[in-house]
């Protein structure tokens, strides 16, 4: 690296500490969309789930996309949460609405919400202008 390349990086990180970009959006809080799908994330798993008892109980209300279903190293047994991805939003609203109302799987009632949501406009951080 030569000497000029070294002088020209200094003011590079001159007092832009505590600026943020704005997250608001237009339409207000609410689900909001990842880069390829719409993700859930479905909490209070059994233990003893299987992927295939969280596929079955999803692709009821459309085509999964990408369904993880994590497990503890240690003893092996799911760790109590999954994320199921749709391509449509309409199939994850009803994924969501549709295990929300069921009785579970596995035997136990589990909570399905939005992996990603907007922030609401108050609690939004802004981009500082300096004077």
């Amino acid at each position: 690296m030569s000497k000029k390349q070294v002088i020209d990086n200094t003011d590079r990180y001159k007092g832009e500490a505590g600026n943020f970009q704005s997250l608001e959006s237009d339409d207000g809080p609410g689900p909001m969309k990842s880069v390829e799908g719409w993700i859930l994330i479905a909490k209070g798993i059994h233990e003893e789930a299987q992927e295939d008892d969280l596929f079955d109980a999803f692709s009821k209300y459309g085509p999964i996309k990408n369904l993880h279903l994590n497990l503890d190293r240690r003893t092996g047994f799911v760790k109590g949460y999954a994320l199921v991805e749709f391509s449509e939003f309409a199939h994850a609203q009803d994924a969501l609405n549709g295990i929300n109302k069921s009785e579970g799987i596995c035997g136990k009632k589990i909570q399905v919400d939005w992996a990603f949501k907007k922030p609401n406009k108050k609690g939004a951080l802004k981009q500082i202008k300096k004077q």
